[in-house]
């Protein structure tokens, strides 16, 4: 039998939370390291050996390390996926797949993803700018979502697990989802996915 993954995470972050969910979705076997952030030990040496860059989350596969959600989602299912279509190698879906990737390192990270660190972590970025640029993302998404049930491709893919999170747990950071039914019905479908996995509720310390 093939050893667990080991997955070093932060319970509360929608970055950890993509690759549980991806996890999940393909049923493999793994454990947690929950790292003590706010007391530095994402940039303790033996973690900085794992993750150069001192970054949640990462993880260790039979000797591999590997940190980057979106780089982690891509490793498992090109890895382990029986399925092709979280993948799909048609030339317009794949190229929609990363456009959509592109979009959770960088619309989804300063707007949906920002709004909740400052309010469930607390940090120092502009809350309004975030929830502005949140509702920008949302509309367009919304959109986007209207003609069809998946973000890339006829089927659920990797850019759709790497949306979720922080879209799900958008109105933790104080914005509001119920002018955005089509996005909404979107996170239900990704809900109502066989072994779905939702991030797990917590009492734990803020990040820095």
């Amino acid at each position: 039998m093939r050893p667990a993954i080991t997955l070093y995470r932060h319970p509360k972050s929608g970055h950890c939370h993509r690759v549980e969910l991806m996890l999940s979705f393909l049923a493999l076997p793994y454990d947690t390291v929950d790292l003590d952030m706010a007391n530095a030990a994402h940039k303790a040496q033996d973690f900085l050996a794992i993750s150069p860059f001192g970054l949640v989350p990462a993880i260790r596969d039979d000797g591999f390390c590997l940190s980057d959600s979106n780089a982690i989602l891509v490793y498992l299912v090109q890895t382990y996926a029986k399925d092709l279509h979280w993948m799909p190698q048609e030339p317009r879906h794949s190229a929609e797949v990363q456009r959509w990737l592109t979009v959770a390192a960088d619309n989804i990270f300063a707007g949906p993803c920002a709004a909740r660190l400052v309010k469930v972590f607390g940090t120092n970025h502009d809350h309004a700018a975030a929830v502005a640029k949140a509702h920008d993302l949302f509309k367009v998404m919304d959109a986007h979502l209207a003609t069809r049930d998946w973000l890339a491709s006829s089927t659920i893919t990797i850019a759709d697990v790497a949306c979720y999170s922080y879209i799900a747990h958008a109105p933790e950071g104080g914005v509001d989802l119920a002018p955005y039914p089509n996005l909404r019905a979107w996170l239900a479908r990704i809900e109502a996915q066989p072994n779905f996995k939702p991030m797990a509720p917590s009492s734990i310390p803020a990040l820095t």
